[in-house]
């Protein structure tokens, strides 16, 4: 049984919608990121090269606190669902931040990296980039509103990149298009079913 399971995804993927429905679905404990807090984010949507270090330097701050609040509180008492995990920090820097930038995030990162547990499995929620588009139109954060399509298609290419070459961790990528998964039980039920399966070898995929 993984004890530790990752919902990860791009921008407007749903992550933290799949996590609370997975959590309450398998009596597992829910860890959320805690994003909003980020005082430089609606900054860097204005101005990503002024704000991009800054940025990505508290959330690596924010999520290694968090990483390490579920470490310390016995991660592995009881099955946990995050909805985001540590290595997105560097998936996001390499996309953001200059070469000299990108170097020193880098010490930075594993130098943290190094203290804190792999999640079991990485749940990738995979749709394309319209329907991220529409997705984040719904939720209407004013700073989102200048998310451009060829930013959304970086970020989906750094985490397909990472995805192939995460060797150590299991990663289900689920193609789920525009499903909601609030709305449809059977894909989250096709989902659960997934998940618990424990069949997981390198890079598997579920179609939706």
């Amino acid at each position: 049984m993984q004890r530790y399971i990752a919902i990860e995804g791009n921008i407007g993927a749903g992550k933290t919608t799949v996590a609370r429905l997975l959590a309450e679905s398998m009596n597992a404990r829910l860890a959320l990121e805690r994003f909003a807090d980020n005082p430089f984010l609606p900054q860097f949507y204005t101005d990503r090269a002024k704000y991009a270090f800054p940025v990505e330097m508290s959330f690596l701050a924010d999520r290694y606190r968090q990483a390490l609040e579920l470490f310390h509180s016995d991660l592995f008492a009881e099955r946990t669902i995050s909805d985001f995990f540590f290595a997105k920090s560097l998936l996001f820097a390499r996309i953001n931040l200059m070469e000299s930038e990108r170097e020193l995030f880098k010490e930075f990162y594993s130098i943290l990296e190094s203290k804190l547990p792999n999640p079991e499995l990485i749940v990738y929620l995979n749709r394309p980039i319209e329907v991220l588009e529409q997705n984040i139109k719904k939720r209407g954060r004013s700073y989102e509103a200048v998310l451009e399509t060829d930013y959304l298609k970086m970020v989906q290419e750094s985490y397909m990149d990472y995805l192939r070459q995460a060797a150590d961790i299991p990663v289900l990528v689920v193609h789920c298009g525009a499903i909601d998964f609030k709305s449809h039980e059977g894909a989250l039920l096709n989902l659960k079913k997934a998940i618990l399966s424990d069949h997981f070898q390198d890079v598997m995929h579920l179609e939706l």
